[in-house]
């Protein structure tokens, strides 16, 4: 389990395919910290580290991760978010997000509003995932308050720390991110879909 805070920015510096697998390497500041086994968030993608050699660090990504969330389609150079799983004694600073990827989202707009950014993203609405206004949404592993929803789309507000810190600095119009729901709001969705 994770809680959406970014821990560290890891760049992508090799990858290599096996089979339908694809094998990523991975420099960050935080890659020497880490153990064999452990499990690991990449833009919001929990993935299990394979191997360390100094501050680089190895994931394997199956066919269907490489399908359902944008992880097919980093290149060499990419920045993308980490974050190591919460341990048991830790504090909850975003909220519960468990590394699953819901869908692919799609960056429609960057407005630069003086002092923070605002983020529109689409997704396809047929999954019957949704957000709402002033709740929890989890973009490329970031937590982040929804600050305006609609069918299928929504915006979040990025503080210049977040932006500097995050591989926002890098989401354009046009960038596919990955998507995890709120978790308490999937439980309601699938509650109001059962005969009870």
């Amino acid at each position: 389990m994770f809680t959406g805070i970014i821990e560290a920015l890891g760049t992508i510096v090799e990858i290599q395919k096996d089979q339908e697998n694809t094998i990523f390497t991975v420099e960050s500041s935080i890659s020497n910290e880490l153990k064999i086994d452990q499990s690991l968030a990449h833009n919001g993608v929990c993935l299990t580290v394979t191997h360390i050699e100094g501050n680089q660090h190895q994931v394997v990504a199956i066919h269907e991760t490489l399908q359902k969330t944008n992880l097919g389609d980093w290149v060499v150079g990419d920045v993308v978010n980490l974050e190591r799983s919460m341990p048991s004694h830790g504090r909850f600073d975003g909220h519960i997000v468990q590394g699953h990827v819901d869908q692919i989202g799609e960056c429609i707009s960057v407005i630069d509003e003086k002092g923070s950014w605002r983020f529109t993203f689409q997704y396809d609405p047929s999954t019957k995932n949704f957000t709402v206004e002033k709740g929890s949404i989890c973009v490329n592993g970031a937590s982040l308050t929804v600050v305006d929803d609609a069918k299928g789309q929504f915006s979040v507000a990025i503080i210049p720390y977040t932006y500097e810190n995050t591989n926002f600095h890098k989401i354009k119009k046009g960038t596919k991110i990955n998507l995890e729901f709120d978790i308490l709001g999937k439980y309601i969705q699938k509650l109001k879909t059962l005969e009870l």
